[in-house]
């Protein structure tokens, strides 16, 4: 099986694989590659929400995360996803009205800003119900967490956070520390950030160990599907 992870950047998608003699990265600009990518690899661990909330603000596996990571970690890195309601809105102060109207509660901008990227996974896995048994949402802090024991003590943000990360990834694979120079030296910062890169590094080593160990778990435990029937779950290894 050819695995994969996935991130959104400014420039679009980074893609990496960590298969055994088949490892390599590529950036993703238009949607119609995403959508090639996802026919091209078995299973694709990617940092989009997948499976969204008619009217519940915070969805139940994201409140579980939460408490995965614990207070002072999750605040900054699990975002509750827009409603299904307010998916489709043109402008994010009819989003926020959406939101408000349902939840009682405003969409955060940093939902908001990755809602176009959310908008085409969405679509993707709604018109190909194929898909949806390998293109899973999962998350980088609880893949990192899980890597470094169930502890992780620095902030992403900061030069140790984010040496402290790669690191983990490393340890299992030790192409990742070029894969990770490499992408860095090729691609501009305002085209990709270093963040996005160990979070892309550790959902590409999380979906390798997935079917290498035969082990592949989700928050909630036993899963839920939305209304549309596509996964609301995170997955993990």
């Amino acid at each position: 099986m050819r695995t994969a992870g996935i991130d959104g950047c400014m420039a679009g998608w980074l893609l990496i694989t960590l298969d055994k003699d088949q490892a390599e990265y590529r950036m993703l600009r238009k949607p119609e590659e995403l959508e090639s990518v996802f026919d091209e690899f078995d299973r694709v661990f990617i940092d989009i929400p997948i499976g969204l909330s008619d009217s519940e603000y915070t969805r139940r596996c994201d409140k579980e995360l939460q408490k995965r990571l614990g207070s002072s970690n999750s605040h900054n890195v699990v975002v509750s996803p827009p409603i299904r309601p307010a998916l489709h809105a043109p402008t994010y102060v009819e989003a926020n009205m959406q939101s408000y109207e349902f939840t009682g509660e405003k969409l955060p901008l940093a939902a908001w800003n990755i809602t176009p990227k959310i908008r085409i996974i969405d679509q993707q896995l709604q018109s190909n119900p194929a898909l949806r048994e390998k293109v899973l949402s999962s998350h980088p802090e609880l893949l990192f967490l899980n890597l470094n024991g169930g502890m992780i003590y620095q902030m992403k943000q900061t030069k140790k956070g984010l040496k402290h990360r790669l690191d983990l990834v490393v340890q299992h694979e030790p192409k990742a520390a070029d894969f990770f120079r490499e992408i860095k030296e090729k691609f501009r910062r305002n085209e990709v950030e270093e963040t996005v890169i160990v979070d892309t590094l550790a959902l590409a080593l999380g979906a390798r160990e997935s079917v290498a160990r035969n082990q592949l778990r989700t928050l909630p435990d036993g899963g839920e599907v939305d209304s549309q029937g596509l996964p609301r779950v995170i997955h993990f290894v």
